[in-house]
């Protein structure tokens, strides 16, 4: 097997897209980040690749978008260190990767810097939604939310630990012209967020959702990411996915309480 890096965005996608339809629940990240990239929402210029198997058929990916952690498909992890040696090669920086966590763990041990922390995550589907009974309502956000959301968004990082160093201006804006973000206001503001991607072959993902932590207690995540839900299959998504901290219990049990079942774990593995 044969990895091809590429910083053309057509040439990556004509090359990955049709297999990472095949699975396009375990491969929602990279779809949405490709939808993200061929939007130019991305402040650095991409890197991109695949894996091609003998017979020529796609049998991988990755996409790597500074600052944020070089993101993996389910690739074998067997094929990881060629990758990882091709990309030191190009003295190519990458802070970090995430990824099931099997291929995850494979590039980090084949790439020439240490870890120094990781982030283990649940990737849920949603079975039977449930409603939660809390104060307000849902808003869909606009650009003139732009300076909020941001705000929003840079606290989610600095608690979360994700790329707390990206500028979230340009993804921010992304979504709001996409209606991609929604608010739960209660007393005639904002008091949550939360993310939901438009569907792609049927699959939406929600995330971020946060809620500042003065306003918390009150069931508005809860809330939130049930009306981001709800908009979800109101736009035709067959499958509503997120991803929950496994350190965070409390999200978790959230949640799963709204109707979403875990599928698959995840991890993003940060380098010294």
């Amino acid at each position: 097997m044969t990895w091809t890096i590429t910083s053309g965005v057509e040439e990556y996608a004509a090359a990955v897209e049709p297999w990472l339809l095949r699975d396009p629940v375990r491969n929602t990240v990279v779809l949405t980040v490709l939808r993200g990239i061929r939007g130019g929402q991305f402040a650095e210029e991409p890197l991109m690749g695949w894996l091609t198997e003998e017979e020529g058929s796609t049998a991988g990916a990755f996409s790597h978008t500074p600052p944020y952690p070089l993101l993996l498909g389910d690739v074998p992890p067997g094929a990881l260190p060629a990758l990882a040696t091709m990309l030191i090669e190009l003295d190519h920086v990458v802070p970090g990767v995430s990824g099931p966590v099997r291929a995850a763990e494979a590039f980090a041990g084949a790439w020439w810097r240490p870890a120094t922390g990781r982030t283990a995550q649940r990737l849920y589907r949603l079975g039977a939604l449930r409603p939660p009974s809390t104060k307000g309502k849902p808003r869909i956000a606009g650009p003139h939310d732009l300076s909020l959301a941001v705000r929003f968004f840079r606290e989610f990082q600095e608690e979360a630990h994700v790329e707390r160093t990206a500028d979230p201006t340009p993804v921010v804006a992304a979504r709001l012209n996409r209606d991609e973000l929604l608010w739960w206001e209660d007393d005639g503001g904002p008091v949550s967020i939360a993310g939901v991607s438009a569907p792609i072959a049927g699959m939406s993902r929600i995330g971020p959702v946060y809620t500042p932590p003065e306003l918390r207690g009150r069931g508005y995540g809860s809330a939130v990411t049930h009306a981001a839900t709800r908009k979800a299959l109101d736009e035709g998504a067959t499958e509503v996915l997120l991803f929950t901290d496994l350190g965070n219990p409390t999200s978790n049990s959230i949640y799963q309480r709204l109707g979403y079942r875990p599928i698959a774990d995840y991890v993003t593995i940060h380098f010294e």
